[in-house]
């Protein structure tokens, strides 16, 4: 029997484990599927916005997996720092797969980024999707201006929950105090800003449409900012695109016209060509973001124009992408932010370390859609499987959970995370509500040991 342990239960670890129980090559495989989190899925529970039902619904997909009979769901374990040491981890299973995702955002690398009022769009999603570590404290819902730097789904997912009303969000899993919150929210003005054009940005059409139809904002755009757009001032240029860009040039280009102006309570301005150079403050706190003009050098990329345009805000969302955070014991490559592999052996000092494996960003870094994960998975577990012999010889516990508990760790296993969905379906119920997600550590674990 080979014995496999699968760190984190996002797409990347369910595609693994799938992988790794579907295949002949090595029959009888059992996998144990650790996160530090009680609760399964990862970014598809915690990344998601809860208003996306469809993309929510790969749940049902993944839960399929984590049922199968020689697959295990172990959470409430953490590896790293705080918890497992990778060494200990192969002293209790044959191979380990490390899919621990892109924990951190990317900073702007500005003055005045850390003034109050100022966070990353990770943090908000955190709160918004009752990841237990968020703190929605801070968060200035108070603000009249908010700006979004970022031209990305999750900016624009951020962008469409800051304008979205509280009666929409009911009907989601959103969590009772977030819902709260973002009912008496005084954000009116929301300004989604990127430093290059609308034919660059790496929103998806479908994400980009959801803001043309919500029904409670507008979305304005500056025909000034898209004038600056080579695809935008010719159709050939544009002809020429990849099927995305156009598609979503096509998007902006019928916001220019002015018809999505119907002097809704709420705005989206989708800006353009504004690179941030820095946050000012206002009172101890950000009051607005300055920005360069860009403009296209010719290259694919942008230059300074030497020109500025300060934004009011109150509230400052960056969302200009994840970054690999090190895991203490394992090697790390901080320029791409990803552990060194080859086809997903993990690399120590230039040479395969046995029984050590990586998928997902951790390996490729944060690129690609849900679905990226599923052939990058299957590199890794051919990789593994081809390793197969060399690691059924090596010594393994017998019993790697009554090892678990022997150090002290409480696991969650599935029965527990069955329970943690039925007294979310019952605080849903209570509240008025579908089911509502429990936000907190205790909350979580009272629901799993109840």
């Amino acid at each position: 029997m080979l014995r496999v342990a699968v760190v984190g239960s996002g797409p990347s670890g369910v595609y693994a484990a799938q992988e790794l129980v579907a295949q002949d090559l090595v029959p009888g495989v059992q996998v144990h599927v650790l996160d530090r989190l009680p609760c399964p899925y990862g970014l598809v529970r915690y990344g998601v916005a809860p208003d996306h039902e469809k993309i929510k619904s790969l749940q049902n997909t993944l839960r399929a997996v984590l049922e199968h009979e020689r697959i295990s769901f172990v959470g409430n374990v953490e590896v790293g720092r705080h918890g497992l040491a990778p060494d200990t981890l192969l002293r209790l299973y044959h191979a380990v797969v490390y899919c621990v995702g892109a924990a951190r955002d990317r900073r702007l690398g500005i003055p005045g980024e850390d003034l109050p009022g100022s966070h990353s769009a990770t943090d908000f999603v955190a709160w918004y999707s009752a990841h237990p570590d968020a703190s929605g404290d801070a968060f200035a819902l108070s603000a009249r201006s908010a700006v979004v730097i970022g031209v990305g789904n999750v900016a624009v997912d951020v962008a469409r929950i800051l304008a979205r009303g509280a009666d929409e969000l009911r009907p989601t899993d959103v969590p009772e105090d977030a819902l709260g919150a973002l009912a008496l929210s005084r954000v009116r003005d929301v300004h989604m800003i990127g430093r290059r054009g609308p034919s660059q940005a790496k929103f998806t059409t479908k994400e980009l449409r959801e803001l043309g139809a919500l029904p409670s904002a507008d979305v304005l755009v500056s025909p000034a900012d898209l004038a600056l757009d080579p695809a935008y001032a010719s159709r050939e240029v544009a002809a020429a695109l990849p099927g995305p860009a156009r598609r979503n040039l096509d998007v902006v280009r019928g916001w220019a016209d002015g018809t999505a102006d119907h002097g809704r309570d709420r705005r989206i301005h989708a800006r353009f060509f504004l690179r941030p150079v820095e946050l000012l403050a206002d009172g101890g706190r950000v009051g607005a973001v300055r920005f360069e003009r860009t403009a296209p050098d010719g290259t694919g990329g942008v230059r300074g124009t030497g020109e500025y345009e300060d934004i009011e805000a109150q509230l400052v969302l960056r969302a200009v992408g994840y970054r690999g955070v090190p895991l203490d014991g394992l090697p790390f490559d901080a320029r791409p932010g990803t552990v060194p592999h080859t086809a997903g052996r993990v690399l120590r000092d230039g040479e395969p370390s046995p029984g050590e494996y990586v998928a997902g960003w951790i390996k490729r870094g944060p690129t690609g859609v849900i679905g990226t994960n599923r052939p990058c998975a299957k590199e890794t577990v051919a990789s593994l499987l081809a390793d197969a012999d060399a690691l059924a010889a090596r010594t393994v516990a017998d019993d790697p959970l009554a090892e678990l508990r022997s150090s002290g760790h409480r696991p969650v296993l599935w029965s527990g995370w069955e329970s943690i969905m039925a007294a979310e379906s019952a605080l849903g119920l209570a509240l008025g509500r579908r089911s509502v997600k429990i936000p907190d550590w205790a909350g979580l674990l009272a629901a799993a040991h109840g």
